[in-house]
């Protein structure tokens, strides 16, 4: 299990000139990790970033890569679409250059509402909804997520069809592999176990919209 051994925390400070440097006003808290041999990751967790790293790192190492990944972070956090409108035409790019534009969604917006899954769609009515708790994940791991959900307005259920719909996409299993990651910190059901229990009608697909 991962044990937290050193946490880094920065007050912001007052601006004297015309330029801060943004990492250095980030909260931070740095959680060690034995299993960890050679990768690193960081998310945001609140109002601080938290990054994992391997526990045999250097307090050199440590720093460097805590730079590196807050950066990482941050610049995920510019391009990240938190309105309901620029989700939708995140939705809209990622229909047009991974399913051929087929999948056309009527409207994609955020919710709260959401306990045990983090995308739903109804595709009677072509809309879909995402869970408000993957507004600060890595942008790769909310793409996969909507296309997660265009895919369904095309093929319901999670048969082979459907997995082809999603092959083109890149990164598709580092996402699953991050929102498994996710699901289990949260004490939610890995994305296995909810795609079993899913059954491929439109009403089922969309029940978790309204949190039942």
């Amino acid at each position: 299990m991962a044990s937290c051994v050193s946490s880094v925390t920065s007050v912001t400070p007052v601006a004297s000139g015309p330029s801060i440097d943004p990492v250095a006003t980030e909260d931070v808290e740095v959680r060690r990790s034995r299993r960890r041999r050679r990768t690193v990751s960081a998310y945001r967790d609140g109002g601080r970033v938290v990054v994992l790293v391997p526990a045999s790192f250097t307090a050199a190492e440590e720093a460097r890569w805590v730079e590196r990944m807050v950066q990482r972070v941050l610049a995920g956090e510019r391009r990240r679409p938190h309105t309901d409108e620029a989700l939708a035409a995140r939705a809209a790019e990622l229909s047009e250059r991974y399913l051929g534009g087929h999948a056309v969604p009527t409207s994609v917006r955020w919710v709260s509402t959401m306990r045990r899954r983090w995308g739903s769609c109804t595709p009677a009515d072509g809309t879909i909804r995402v869970s408000d708790r993957l507004r600060d994940v890595p942008g790769h791991v909310l793409d996969y997520v909507i296309l997660h959900e265009l895919a369904h307005l095309l093929v319901p259920g999670h048969g082979d069809g459907f997995w082809r719909l999603l092959g083109s996409y890149p990164r598709l299993e580092r996402a699953r592999g991050f929102l498994d990651g996710f699901a289990h910190a949260e004490g939610l059901p890995s994305l296995d176990e909810v795609e079993a229990g899913d059954t491929v009608t439109p009403s089922a697909v969309a029940e978790d919209a309204t949190g039942e």
